[in-house]
Parts: structure tokens; C-alpha cells; sequence
């Protein structure tokens, strides 16, 4: 069987169970698999344990599942943008595992190279190294971190051939390369399908080897905060939107 799928709901049919591990790509609301969200969201899988940078924004990428109550827990370094994360974490209802964002991505890195474990100095006395061996080396003290590995990787990609290579477009590469290593299944949205040999070897990020399922979707993408000004004397400028491309 190949490897493109006709949608969403078809590309993650068999792959879900309550209780699962899934990392999910992006960086704010930049290059997110928004549309295999929403599909994880209407499978009404439930428990889930979520590995993401952040937790996307209320009602939107990760945040709808944070809205139907079907995180348990979220391993991420930034969840500042959503209120129903807030809600649900000083409530209780959440738990969840904060990593230096260095930390996470390398800790997901090292999941993805088959590494078990790794020693780093970020974190050494402060509440991330509780809990966790600490070692010396060569007079520095450094805190070992765990790899991560997920049931289930969802990530996004500009373009794709046939056999699943993929390409990313500029800041939303973010954490898509890595979390397509560290899935035991990895499922791809992109925005273009080419031929094999339409893709330039050298400009192909991640290898198709690492992606058991594709499926091109339209992307909304939404810019995660907008900030407007009046237009300044003499300034072409009239407003500064923070945010990547996705």
C-alpha cells in the first residue's frame, strides 16, 4: 500500500487508543499539523499525552483538544498563550512535564537516534533537575534527561514526493524534523504532493523513511498574536504582526 492518503480521518484510521503518546509539531501556530489535530479531536480518543512546544491557543491546533478535555498531560516548554491550559493546570485537571526548550528538543532529538539518555548542564539546581541523577564532569555539574519516543507522531511539511521525503518552509521546520524521527508511526500533512525526482536531493530535510503516512490538506494558517499601531509620521508601517510562516 502507499503511502498518500485521501484525508485526515482515513491517514490516522487504525493508529489511535485512549492513552496514548503523541508529539505534535510546530511552534506557536507555526507549521502545526492543524488539520490531524482536528482529526485527532473528532476520533474522540481520550488520555491522551501530548509532546509539543507549546499548547497552541484556545480553540485552535492543540487547543481543541484541550477544550474536549482529551490531554491528561502535556510535555512541552511553553503554554502561555492558552487559558483553558491555565484553567485546567491550576485546577488540577492537567498535568504537565515543563522542559527548557532546548531540553525538549534535543531530549526528542535523542528519541528519534535510538539514545536513551543524555547529560546537560541547563536546568542543574533549579526545579527542572529534581527528581533527576545529576553527575560531574570535569568540575561542571550536569543533569541526565530521558529521550522521547511517542506512539504516535503528527507533523506538518511544505512539500512531499510519493515516497514520503519531505521539505519544510523556513521557521516552520521548527520541531517537525525531529518529531518525524521519534514517532513509531509518523503521519505528515503537506500543502504540495510531487512525483519521486521532483525534489532536489540536497533540499530534502527528512527522508522519506521516516514517514509511514501522508495526506495534503489546506492550511488555514493563523498568525497566534497580532499587535496593531497607528501609522507613525513619516512610517510606511502600520503594524507589527508576531508570528511565523507556516
Amino acid at each position: 500500500m502507499g503511502k498518500i492518503y485521501a484525508d485526515v480521518t482515513s491517514a490516522l484510521e487504525g493508529l489511535t487508543f485512549d492513552g496514548m503518546t503523541v508529539m505534535s509539531g510546530g511552534f506557536g501556530l507555526c507549521g502545526i499539523p492543524e488539520n490531524l489535530i482536528a482529526a485527532l479531536r473528532d476520533s474522540g480518543v481520550k488520555g491522551l499525552t501530548v509532546i509539543s512546544n507549546n499548547a497552541g491557543v484556545d480553540g485552535f491546533g492543540l487547543g481543541q483538544l484541550l477544550g474536549t478535555r482529551q490531554i491528561a498531560k502535556m510535555i512541552s516548554s511553553y503554554v502561555g498563550e492558552n487559558k483553558e491550559f491555565e484553567r485546567q493546570y491550576l485546577a488540577g485537571e492537567l498535568e504537565l512535564e515543563f522542559n527548557p526548550q532546548g531540553t525538549l528538543a534535543e531530549r526528542i532529538r535523542a528519541g528519534g537516534a535510538g539514545i536513551p539518555a543524555f547529560f546537560t548542564a541547563t536546568g542543574v539546581g533549579t526545579l527542572v533537575a529534581e527528581g533527576k541523577e545529576v553527575r560531574n564532569f570535569n568540575g561542571r555539574d550536569y543533569v541526565m534527561e530521558t529521550g522521547l519516543i511517542a506512539d504516535l507522531s503528527i507533523v506538518k511539511a511544505w512539500k512531499a514526493d510519493e515516497r514520503g521525503n519531505l521539505v519544510f518552509r523556513k521557521t516552520a521546520r521548527n520541531f517537525n524534523p525531529m518529531m518525524a524521527t521519534a514517532g513509531k508511526v509518523t503521519v505528515v500533512e503537506v500543502e504540495e504532493i510531487v512525483p519521486v525526482g521532483s525534489l532536489d536531493p540536497d533540499h530534502i530535510h527528512t527522508p522519506g523513511v521516516y514517514v509511514d503516512r501522508l495526506v495534503q490538506t489546506v492550511s488555514e494558517k493563523r498568525i497566534e498574536q497580532r499587535t496593531v499601531r497607528q501609522r507613525e509620521p513619516g512610517s510606511s508601517r502600520e503594524a507589527v504582526a508576531q508570528g511565523g510562516v507556516s
